[in-house]
Order: structure tokens, then sequence, then C-alpha cells
């Protein structure tokens, strides 16, 4: 009985040990790299503030300050509450796809109200990957991708670029349509 109890004390150490340690692995925030045939780049997770500075600020600025919202889009995406749901972002610096829809989506964000909590954002490279492997579960094929999701899970992606020409309409959308699925 009594080795019985050390085993399990002993075992519950180890994990208790083993799942600190996993506790203080840290994300490694706004991490930026000088490539050769890119020049700088993000990888990894990101804020938003990073893309105010150079070089990232030349096509983020101007983008998001001349996109026109869909205000009735706008106004729907708050009726739909899009602030309860969480958005991940996958994109690459690189990308000139990236450079045209990130833009846009900040600005509708900003529009909505939608909490910078409750979004994630990483930058990945050409081949894309992130240092950490962040994006690995998402299955990314191209970006940006733009990922709504509801308690963790998956409901619906924009990739690379929209369905309808306006992201806040797509957006709309996958709301619409997780909406729908609830009330069936």
């Amino acid at each position: 009985m009594k080795k019985a109890t050390q085993i399990i004390l002993a075992s519950a150490a180890l994990f208790f040990i083993f799942h600190s340690c996993e506790a203080q692995k840290k994300i490694v925030l706004n991490r930026e790299v000088d490539t050769t045939n890119d020049g700088k780049m993000l990888l990894g997770h990101q804020a938003k503030s990073q893309f105010l500075k150079e070089p990232y600020s030349q096509w983020y600025v101007q983008e998001h300050d001349d996109y026109a919202v869909d205000q009735k889009a706008i106004d729907d995406l708050k009726k739909e509450k899009l602030n309860s749901y969480g958005l991940t972002v996958v994109l690459g610096t690189w990308c000139e796809d990236s450079h045209r829809e990130l833009p846009r989506l900040f600005k509708i964000l900003e529009t909505v109200g939608y909490p910078e909590s409750k979004l994630t954002l990483i930058a990945v490279n050409r081949k894309k990957e992130a240092p950490g492997g962040e994006e690995s579960i998402y299955n990314i094929q191209m970006v940006p991708t733009i990922i709504v999701q509801k308690y963790g899970k998956e409901i619906g992606r924009i990739v690379e670029s929209t369905q309808s020409g306006y992201i806040e309409r797509d957006l709309l959308e996958i709301l619409r349509k997780d909406n729908q699925k609830k009330k069936n």
C-alpha cells in the first residue's frame, strides 16, 4: 500500500512539473526578420501596432485609410454579434493579397468595435510557416486566411480574397450561416 501511494505521489509530481514547464512556454510577439529576397518580414504572433511601423506602414496606412466600408454590412455584423466570435488571421507581410485585405479587415473591426483581445495575428514566410509552428493547426494553403471561430471551433474562413468583394459581407455570410444552424 505504501509503494502504491509513493508511485501515485511521484506520478502526480511529474505531471505537475511537466505541465508547469509547458505553461511557462512564452509566445514570442512581434518577431521580425531581415530576409535577402523580401527585406523585412514579420513572423509568428503579431500585434496590430506592428503594421503601423516601417516598412509595413507603406502598404498598410493608405489601404486602411482609403477603404470605404459597406455600412449596411457593418450594421448587420453588429446585429449578428461579430464581437462574440474569435478571429485568427494568417498572413504574409510579403504578400500583396495580405497588403490589401489586412488593412481593410482592421478598418472593419475598428468600425464594429471588435475587441483586439479576440484577434490572433500569425505572420508566415513564403512556405506558409511561422517559427513556432503556430499556423500548423489551421492547414493554411494561401494567405491571407481569416478564420472565424466560435468557442474555439472554426465555423468559416475567407481565403486569399473575398467572394463578394467585401470582407464585411463575407464575414456576415459566415455568421448568418452559423446562426441559421443554431435555429435549425
